[in-house]
């Protein structure tokens, strides 16, 4: 039997771009400086104004408990009114509180819908977390085949939990062809990428491989991280503030 993975973790992380003006890079020297009660009075009258990045920052403020007490359900409001002005960062952390019930009441549905809206606009993690729900009938009805398309979109990116749960659709045949060989070499790539569950899943697919597939997922494995490595090089990112919350 191979060994599954489909957890579902969130990471939350708070950009911002590299240029903009008056409060919003005001805001961010502040919070830079450890001065976050600054930092959201700054960002509140940006947000009342409008800006999609403030009403986000004070999202996340809010959620963590950064310059103000944690409150998730003014997370919720602020996340929301960026949200509906087409943020994807918003949408995805907004599909985020209704998954696990924070600041709202839990529901699945508006999960996937929010979801939807980041993980088509590119954000991995969405992309992600929707091949969990399709993978596990949560919110919709199971679809594995949609399940391997935004794992794809998202291992494209270099999200190694879904390289990982791609190799497990592989190996059991899941939304694609059976083939042991794509399996090890997705597993293989995530693995590199960090994540152990592929490396314990590589441990028991060897021993139902020949030698043959196993050096054939092997050169695969190798083709795929220097695509994966060629693709997702970048210029040098912006200056960012970096928030993670906890795995449900």
């Amino acid at each position: 039997m191979i060994l599954k993975s489909f957890f579902i973790a969130i990471l939350i992380v708070l950009l911002v771009p590299v240029s903009y003006a008056g409060n919003l890079e005001d805001a961010l020297q502040a919070s830079e400086s450890g001065n976050h009660q600054k930092a959201y009075q700054l960002l509140m009258i940006e947000a009342a104004a409008g800006e999609p990045l403030a009403q986000y920052n004070l999202g996340v403020m809010y959620e963590n408990g950064r310059g103000v007490p944690r409150d998730h359900q003014e997370a919720v409001k602020w996340y929301r009114l960026a949200a509906e002005q087409g943020y994807a960062l918003s949408q995805y952390n907004l599909g985020a509180m209704y998954e696990n019930g924070l600041g709202v009441m839990q529901d699945d549905k508006e999960a996937v819908k929010w979801y939807h809206l980041a993980a088509e606009q590119g954000e991995a993690r969405a992309q992600f977390n929707l091949g969990v729900m399709y993978q596990n009938k949560r919110g919709v009805s199971r679809d594995y085949q949609e399940a391997v398309k935004w794992y794809r979109l998202a291992a494209e990116q270099g999200d190694a939990r879904a390289q990982s749960n791609l190799g497990v659709l592989y190996a059991n045949g899941q939304g694609v062809s059976e083939s042991y060989e794509d399996a090890y070499a997705w597993w293989a790539v995530a693995a590199a990428n960090g994540e152990e569950t592929a490396l314990k899943n590589m441990a028991v697919l060897k021993e139902m491989m020949t030698p043959q597939a196993i050096e054939r997922g092997q050169l695969l494995a190798v083709d795929t991280l220097a695509r994966l490595n060629n693709q997702l090089i970048q210029p040098e990112m912006p200056s960012r503030i970096n928030q993670e919350k906890q795995a449900k």
